[in-house]
């Protein structure tokens, strides 16, 4: 089924809506879900409160990209369950791991989660990340934004894990060069 079809039947408030959403993207969603909180059961439940929010977004809400849509509910929604979860916990995990990894990109005085929310700086990253070639920016969004393992990003670029490494590095320091000569950091 198409995505217009799929949201055309939001727009029905069709219980098929919520049906086809998971045969076209619940895996996408589940992967998502599944590499930030590391639990089946909280990504099944993150994934099916991807499909209820969405049916509360739309209407009055037209997605342009669904998949983009859907990918951004559930991360934002697995990333509050994770923090519930984890809230003075300390340890691993790949959220701090990366953030981590991230730390020298940004601002040293803010923590991670609210200077992404400042308007220049998302819009320096975005534009940063688009002009990536097509592999670098795979790489980057897939430990960055979807908070996947660098072992499992090597394994699915068909890498070795020293060359992801290395990949990463390289483009954490075309970023801080970036953001410096921006003035954000």
């Amino acid at each position: 089924m198409e995505d217009k079809d799929i949201i055309d039947l939001y727009w029905q408030r069709s219980d098929q809506a919520i049906e086809e959403s998971d045969k076209k993207y619940g895996r996408y969603c589940h992967t998502i879900a599944y590499n930030i909180c590391r639990n089946i059961e909280d990504s099944e439940e993150c994934v099916s409160d991807t499909w209820f929010k969405s049916w509360n977004i739309m209407p009055p809400k037209r997605p342009e990209v669904l998949h983009s849509f859907f990918g951004s509910i559930c991360r934002n929604l697995s990333l509050d369950l994770w923090r519930r979860k984890n809230a003075g916990k300390r340890g691993g995990g790949e959220i701090k791991l990366a953030y981590e990894e991230l730390s020298g990109c940004i601002p040293e005085n803010a923590d991670p989660e609210s200077v992404v929310e400042t308007r220049e700086l998302e819009e320096a990253i975005r534009s940063f990340i688009h002009g990536l070639p097509e592999c670098e920016r795979r790489t980057f969004l897939a430990r960055y934004y979807f908070l996947m393992p660098i072992k499992e990003i090597a394994k699915q670029q068909n890498e070795g894990l020293s060359k992801t490494k290395m990949s990463l590095h390289r483009t954490r320091e075309k970023l801080r060069a970036q953001l410096r000569k921006e003035g954000l950091c």
